[in-house]
């Protein structure tokens, strides 16, 4: 059977409210006494009712976290990554973590409009933010917390971590212009991502300053999945047979897009330059390694998280938009065998 406060109460001969405000650490309450109802507490076995302590605080004690999918079959690395950091951390400040998986769209809004209702979460985490991101516009009318990893044309303000991806971007082109390269294709997020802008802005940066001229036959639009980079090697490899360098903008469809190269008998390093971006596990050990920028994922979950439990607990934070530098990682993908350039 399970212990109650009336039975630690009943065998230490105290009333159950002095037992609830021991366990609850009340400064009105002796330390001796808090300690010794702690340790009857223990012997019996006593786990406090978290639904009734919720309840009367009027909290949830728990964070939302909705996952933009793409398809019913969502495996994505990157959000493995965040996802890990963002309980991590939940957990080790005594949250939970409430996650759902949506497609963007209408569904999508009715998970957030519905959380946000039924006071099913505190606060929520929006990630891979968009143009007129209207979950961002939503959140802030109705005055709910929320932190966004990604920044928003929205013309608001609100708390967000983001990387600097134009510059990872810029940097990269940078490295295989550095190498030789003139003929260099770009594999875009969709448009609607606010990220795809800036990636982009950084790729035709990279161009002007070195008097590249910029081809917009050279673009195209993947899905930031593995399938939709192996699709659109084929079409650049098979369109473009002038094509040296291929620029994706996130490391799936990196992947995807070495392997369509390999099937057509290019040697990666070699013949062609592949590079990502997100330095996901799994860029270390393609074949060859992919050359990426580094976003440090797992960090930033646990950082975003903390950024919310910091404005739902009123803790000063100081700034709440932050933007971070990412790193550029050289690897063979973008090196002939040598260890040289093109």
């Amino acid at each position: 059977m399970v212990a109650t406060q009336k039975d630690i109460a009943d065998k230490l001969g105290i009333s159950v409210a002095t037992v609830s405000r021991a366990l609850g650490g009340y400064s009105d309450i002796a330390k001796s006494t808090q300690e010794r109802v702690k340790e009857v507490a223990g012997e019996m076995g006593y786990h406090p009712n978290i639904a009734a302590r919720r309840l009367q605080k009027q909290k949830a004690d728990t964070i939302g976290f909705i996952i933009p999918t793409h398809g019913p079959r969502f495996a994505d690395p990157f959000f493995t990554e965040l996802l890990t950091g963002i309980g991590n951390e939940a957990a080790e400040q005594n949250y939970d973590l409430l996650v759902s998986t949506r497609a963007a769209g209408s569904g999508e809004m009715k998970i957030y409009q519905r959380m946000v209702s039924e006071q099913r979460v505190d606060g929520l985490l929006v990630v891979r933010t968009r143009q007129n991101d209207q979950r961002i516009r939503y959140l802030l009318k109705k005055n709910f917390p929320f932190v966004a990893f990604g920044r928003s044309d929205t013309n608001t303000d609100y708390p967000y971590l983001d990387v600097d991806s134009q510059w990872g971007i810029y940097q990269i082109t940078q490295h295989l212009i550095d190498l030789g390269h003139e003929k260099l294709a770009y594999i875009s997020a969709p448009e609607k991502l606010q990220f795809a802008s800036h990636r982009l802005t950084g790729y035709k940066q990279a161009l002007e300053k070195n008097n590249i001229p910029y081809n917009a036959n050279l673009i195209f639009y993947g899905e930031l999945t593995e399938s939709s980079g192996y699709k659109l090697g084929h079409e650049i490899l098979s369109k473009y047979n002038d094509v040296t360098a291929i620029i994706a903008s996130n490391d799936l469809m990196a992947l995807g897009t070495m392997n369509a190269a390999q099937e057509l008998g290019y040697e990666i390093g070699e013949d062609i330059a592949i590079t990502g971006f997100d330095d996901i596990p799994l860029a270390s050990h393609a074949h060859p390694p992919l050359t990426t920028v580094q976003q440090p994922i797992y960090d930033i979950g646990r950082q975003i998280c903390r950024m919310l439990i910091q404005i739902l607990t009123n803790t000063p934070a100081g700034n709440n938009q932050i933007l971070l530098k990412p790193q550029l990682i050289i690897r063979a993908s973008s090196k002939n065998k040598k260890g040289g350039g093109f």
